[in-house]
């Protein structure tokens, strides 16, 4: 029972954080997620366990992922490997709040530019992923005999580095 205690209070405080690092006041970011400022402060307090729709209001509102946070709830088992992008751009001290909003804002355009283009972190399932879908370079399976490696071959606008993969065709429109 201590154990599930001490995870409703770290979600709580995750929460709080969350709102302090957006500069949000407990009323304002009870307004945006559409709940009550008395409930918010309950939950931040860890003395209420918010059900998984609250928690997908309060991580909208936040614009951080509902996953973080059913994760935290325990609702979710966390991914091996896995980080929440946006929730790092966002805790970043070295950025200003109009810098990591533009991260956030352009790492979910190139997200939305793949799943546009039919490319899912699933699909990719059997490459190693940062959490992002996206395979790091250093982690990408060598090209075969049959294939270049992509940096040795020019691409379409002959410039070399570009890549000539089918995901990178889609992306591209060719």
């Amino acid at each position: 029972m201590a154990e599930l205690e001490a995870r409703w209070h770290d979600l709580g405080e995750f929460i709080r954080e969350q709102r302090k690092v957006g500069h949000l006041s407990l009323r304002k970011l009870s307004d945006m997620a559409g709940i009550s400022n008395p409930y918010l402060s309950q939950i931040e307090r860890g003395l209420r366990k918010p059900s998984a729709e609250i928690l997908q209001q309060i991580a909208r509102a936040l614009e951080i992922s509902s996953e973080t946070l059913y994760i935290r709830a325990g609702i979710l088992e966390p991914r091996e490997g896995d980080t929440d992008l946006v929730t790092e751009i966002r805790r970043d001290i070295w950025l200003n709040e109009e810098q990591k909003k533009t991260l956030v804002q352009i790492y979910e355009s190139f997200c939305a530019e793949r799943r546009a283009a039919g490319f899912e972190p699933e699909l990719l399932a059997a490459a190693p992923s940062n959490g992002n879908g996206a395979v790091h370079p250093d982690e990408a399976e060598p090209a075969t005999a049959d294939e270049p490696a992509a940096d040795d071959t020019p691409s379409a606008a002959g410039t070399a580095g570009d890549l000539d993969d089918p995901e990178s065709e889609a992306l591209a429109g060719r």
